[in-house]
């Protein structure tokens, strides 16, 4: 039945990689997208679930037909077949022992007679010491499980298939012992592992460690036997992306020949886990991408590159040389935190504070696409003097010990985009309001707290209906003059509209609550629209970066609105010199927001910021249009005249030179060339 022996031995390189899901029947639509995903990935191996219980349920036997060879078309499948139908087991649940154990080998050979050109592995049982998936009461002394698994290994050994022990959980030397006398190993071809590092599993064994102690067990095995490890993961339920790849890439060092990854996709929030509907959050977060799709950090990495960018972000967040850190003579130097700091905006102060020999602490959770980049030339840039905590402003803990420790907070962790608020408005609630919450209520608690600047938004102001506009050639524009000469300043009403600006506008009044009843020095930014290097725009958020990218690459733009609506843009570093200010002068600023943009002279329409875009480019832009978003403002333009009076502050970098900068960076980076070199003329942004 078997090649000439061999004794187990140790993979010289690392394990080939899978990846884990569990697919239910009519999931057709699920399965195209999860193809495409590994294949974006470079997985070629996938583990998924075959239902014993499920197969005998009407339409289940078709769902199998479909799903087996449609998988089999693109990846190498690993059945894991498991769950007695509760029809035909000892007492009615899937986790039951079948009443007649040969019919479990019964099945197996049903479904390699129907399917068996899918695949050439198959792992028998999941979990066989974990109560949900073999319940041991009835079988306390694993006598039946061996014997169901001794007749159906041997009969798919007769048919031409390699098997798979299901995998222990957690993995247990003494109970592959057992399984050895009573011969349940004699026709198994590798011995499976499961582990869940940092999420249920804290002992903090090595996954060699495991492995060598299970090998011990079979050191004399005079037949053939791999090490595999069919289950292993890391739920992100703390929104801890840079952990899941320090834990995938653990699983690299194990001394295995295969490795299946936990899971593809996150459990969608409206289907139970096997402990019940959300009795335990862990298990809602361990894929590789979000239910509606969002990449996560990980996948990411191994799209664009592989286990290789895994491993150089991973090195850049964990490995960073404290060593190259300068000396430090007399009393530490507390850092400066930046909460969002490997975004757009946070990469560009850090970057300005570090280039001053400040230490810069960046605490983010990098779920943001592009982030890992700003993070690794900022690291890169300044070796020594930029220290990356990751971590999520939802996780009021880890946000405590960071801010403690700050000598100033710039806080701009946020969800930025309307739109996702508006499709998720509990996330956007627990991000910008509770996440600024929990840095405030940290400062509260120290003796001498921290400088803060907290970055808001102009949509705080909502809709802005009771300034009256006109048309004004391709801008609307307010009728009163001093408006028009000036923005809107802060005595502007607050008209929270969007459960973004509702959340937003509720954290700016906290942040200025806190400066008034605690004394907490610090102050808001009710900032206008950003653009500059190292933003990464979407149609969502970023839109002058992201006009500009798409006109780099010959794609099209779609308007949201008329395109008449004005902003007024404020390049990067001008919004940088206005929060070093402000921590410089917080004495003048605190207890105070203020309206931050580029004021009248940096205004535009969106009609406007195309053609000054395509004169940039060389390139014509193909633009649509939408319907308008909730809440969108047609004209807003920032009364920047209280923070210029008590700082000094000014826009320096005028409309044509920061969208000049933003292209030549943009092309530097790979996002695209223009089409024919641009020459100057006359005709420029109208301001």
């Amino acid at each position: 039945m078997n090649a000439e022996p061999r004794k187990p031995q140790t993979p010289a390189s690392a394990p080939a990689v899978g990846v884990v899901e569990w697919l239910r029947p009519g999931d057709y639509e699920l399965v195209e997208t999860l193809l495409a995903d590994l294949k974006r990935m470079g997985i070629t191996h996938l583990r998924t679930g075959v239902s014993w219980a499920e197969y005998h349920t009407p339409g289940g036997r078709d769902w199998y037909a479909w799903l087996l060879p449609r998988l089999a078309k693109d990846v190498e499948v690993l059945p894991c077949v498991t769950y007695t139908p509760p029809s035909i087991g000892e007492v009615e649940k899937t986790s039951s022992p079948p009443a007649d154990l040969k019919a479990y080998a019964d099945f197996l050979d049903v479904l390699v007679t129907d399917h068996g050109d899918c695949f050439e592995w198959v792992e028998l049982w999941n979990e066989p010491n974990n109560l949900n998936d073999w319940d041991w009461r009835i079988d306390p002394s694993w006598r039946k499980f061996a014997n169901m698994i001794i007749m159906a290994s041997y009969w798919m050994h007769q048919r031409g298939k390699k098997t798979v022990l299901g995998g222990m959980c957690p993995t247990d030397p003494n109970w592959v012992q057992l399984m050895r006398e009573y011969g349940a190993l004699d026709n198994i071809d590798a011995i499976s592992l499961h582990g869940f590092p940092g999420t249920w599993t804290h002992d903090g064994q090595t996954w060699a460690r495991q492995v060598d102690e299970v090998r011990a067990v079979l050191a004399d095995l005079d037949r053939p036997m791999e090490f595999w490890i069919t289950e292993a993961g890391y739920s992100t339920w703390r929104h801890d992306e840079p952990t899941q790849t320090e834990v995938f890439l653990d699983l690299l060092k194990a001394p295995v020949e295969r490795a299946y990854w936990y899971a593809w996709s996150d459990l969608h929030k409206d289907i139970p886990s096997q402990e019940g509907f959300h009795v335990d959050e862990r298990h809602y977060h361990f894929g590789l991408r979000t239910p509606e799709g969002r990449p996560k950090l990980l996948f990411r990495l191994l799209e664009r590159g592989g286990i290789d960018a895994v491993a150089r972000v991973d090195e850049h967040l964990c490995h960073s040389p404290d060593a190259a850190a300068p000396a430090v003579t007399g009393k530490a130097e507390k850092p400066v935190l930046i909460t969002g700091g490997a975004g757009f905006l946070g990469s560009n102060i850090a970057h300005r504070l570090a280039a001053k020999g400040r230490q810069v602490r960046i605490f983010d959770n990098l779920s943001r696409g592009g982030v890992e980049d700003n993070l690794a030339w900022l690291i890169d840039s300044h070796p020594g003097r930029i220290e990356p905590v990751p971590g999520d402003i939802r996780d009021r803990w880890t946000v405590r010990d960071v801010v403690k420790e700050a000598d100033s907070v710039f806080h701009l962790a946020a969800q930025v985009a309307v739109t996702t608020s508006v499709n998720d408005p509990r996330e956007d609630f627990d991000i910008n309001l509770g996440g600024v919450m929990n840095v405030l209520e940290a400062a509260r608690e120290m003796a001498a707290p921290p400088k803060l600047v907290f970055a808001s938004t102009n949509k705080v102001y909502g809709s802005l209906s009771d300034i009256p506009l006109a048309l004004q050639g391709d801008r609307h524009a307010p009728v009163d003059d001093d408006a028009r000469a000036h923005g809107v300043s802060e005595r502007q009403p607050l008209e929270l509209y969007s459960p973004y600006g509702c959340s937003k506008g509720g954290a700016d009044q906290y942040v200025i609550d806190h400066a008034r009843i605690y004394g907490l020095p610090a102050a808001v930014f009710r900032m206008s629209c950003l653009y500059g290097p190292r933003q990464f725009g979407t149609e969502d958020q970023g839109w002058v970066a992201h006009f500009m990218i798409q006109a780099l690459k010959g794609e099209p733009i779609t308007l949201f609105g008329d395109g008449k609506q004005v902003r007024d843009v404020l390049f990067v570093d001008d919004i940088v010199d206005a929060y070093l200010l402000a921590e410089r002068q917080m004495e003048k600023v605190k207890g105070r927001a203020f309206n931050m943009g580029g004021g009248p002279r940096n205004a535009v329409s969106l009609i406007e910021a195309i053609r000054a875009i395509e004169r940039l480019t060389g390139r014509s832009v193909d633009v649509s249009f939408g319907d308008w978003r909730p809440g969108d403002q047609p004209w807003y333009v920032s009364d920047t005249r209280a923070f210029e009076s008590l700082t000094g502050w000014r826009p320096r970098v005028s409309v044509d030179d920061g969208f000049a900068r933003l292209r030549d960076w943009l092309v530097t980076h790979g996002f695209g060339a223009v089409a024919e070199e641009p020459t100057e003329t006359e005709e420029r942004v109208a301001v």
